[in-house]
């Protein structure tokens, strides 16, 4: 798909960026079977290593979207408080969103411009596939204080609670708006957050971000279920992108979850992410029995205790009382269910010599309200895993519908008022 340069964005409003400093990723992840597919996630078909995921649908892509194995997550900041200024950012990310997730440079490319100027486009992702990169963007509950929008805000979109044993640092909780940059390739969704952090500087700024490796749940029926940084699978029950129901019932924002000043987030969903570090150097003195115990599955196959396969129903029952499983299972929440397409991390050391790793939590769901909150409550209070885990970030986003056609932009049913 080609994008006009009438609708690119000016080189002048790309002049610098804002964001704080990147480490890039050295590796592509490697063997991915792309996805070419519409933005509403449905019937994913095959295509080549690489290729590009459809920017345009219902829904945005990112989602329900097969999960690829990189992830950049950035929150940013307004800046600034002329509202006509941040749409026309908006506008201008969509258009570079939409060239980027197509595999083509932004505005007129990093390099053949005028030789006095910036590049529109800072050049790392030149000569690399599509990599099946995806831009899903969201608002956050600050952002609606801004520009007289506290009237449009959802009551889905709540303000957490402080759950027990949080530890949650300033510097990587909350934010105005979000970008969910996931790609097969590290360094495509680097340059993607990049990008767009330069198109709106002194509009916006970084907040905080994070890099995510090795999905740690899975969209894609039938594919393997992937292992979180304990060696436990994790997503198994996980909603599938064909299962069109299931998101529909809870995922997807529908006609009557939403009053009038509202609307505007209908075939929208609504975005939970915590960072969560693992305490590593403990899980990892301890007995299998124990390990296998909190989560109420066998390290091996991750059948649920007392069955011999992975997907075989579990009998919680059989669980410890407070195994994790047990305790997130819809069955032991009223039937609370969640999408979840979180990430792996490792960020250093601590500084005294044990690993800042975990698990970058991502968690769509149709009302905040009825899904993350009290299945969270009940996890914080009672969960076995508690002890080897810690939530340290925190943020809660709405994020829109999908980006219609050629003509559409970001958040265009929030800000047009014949919406």
């Amino acid at each position: 798909m080609t994008q006009t340069q009438a609708s690119s964005p000016s080189r002048r409003s790309l002049i610098g960026w804002g964001g704080a400093g990147l480490a890039l990723g050295a590796a592509a992840a490697g063997g991915a079977v792309a996805m070419a597919k519409t933005g509403d996630d449905a019937d994913p078909a095959a295509a080549g290593t690489g290729g590009a995921v459809e920017f345009h649908g219902a829904h945005q892509a990112g989602i329900a979207t097969p999960v690829q194995d990189r992830l950049h997550f950035a929150a940013f900041d307004v800046k600034t408080e002329d509202r006509a200024e941040f749409v026309r950012m908006l506008k201008d990310w969509t258009a570079a969103a939409r060239r980027m997730t197509a595999g083509e440079p932004v505005g007129e490319g990093a390099y053949g411009g005028l030789a006095e100027a910036p590049p529109d486009d800072t050049g790392e992702a030149l000569g690399l596939k599509p990599s099946r990169l995806t831009l899903t963007i969201g608002f956050g509950p600050s952002f609606f204080e801004k520009f007289g929008l506290s009237d449009k805000r959802p009551a889905a979109l709540a303000d957490l609670p402080a759950f027990p044993g949080d530890n949650l640092d300033k510097s990587r909780t909350g934010g105005d708006l979000c970008v969910q940059a996931c790609a097969d390739d590290p360094q495509v969704a680097v340059h993607a957050i990049r990008n767009l952090a330069r198109i709106g500087f002194g509009k916006v700024a970084i907040r905080w971000s994070q890099l995510g490796f090795g999905k740690t749940s899975s969209t894609t029926p039938d594919a393997q279920t992937p292992r979180n940084l304990m060696g436990f699978k994790d997503g198994t029950r996980n909603i599938a992108g064909t299962e069109t129901d299931r998101l529909k019932k809870f995922v997807w924002v529908g006609d009557g979850d939403v009053d009038d000043n509202a609307a505007w987030m209908t075939g929208g969903s609504y975005l939970v992410a915590r960072r969560i570090r693992m305490n590593i150097e403990t899980w990892d003195r301890s007995s299998l029995q124990e390990q296998e115990d909190v989560f109420g599955r066998d390290k091996r196959e991750g059948a649920p205790v007392g069955k011999a396969k992975e997907h075989d129903e579990p009998f919680l029952k059989a669980m410890k009382p407070d195994a994790h499983v047990r305790l997130a299972h819809p069955d032991s929440n009223g039937g609370i269910t969640i999408l979840r397409r979180g990430y792996s991390f490792t960020d250093g050391t601590d500084g005294l010599g044990r690993l800042d790793a975990g698990l970058f939590f991502l968690a769509y769901q149709r009302d905040v309200r009825k899904g993350f909150i009290p299945l969270q409550r009940k996890l914080s209070a009672h969960d076995a895993l508690n002890e080897y885990i810690q939530h340290v970030g925190s943020a809660v986003f709405a994020v829109p519908p999908g980006v219609r056609d050629s003509g559409d932009w970001w958040g265009r049913t929030l800000f047009s008022e014949e919406a």
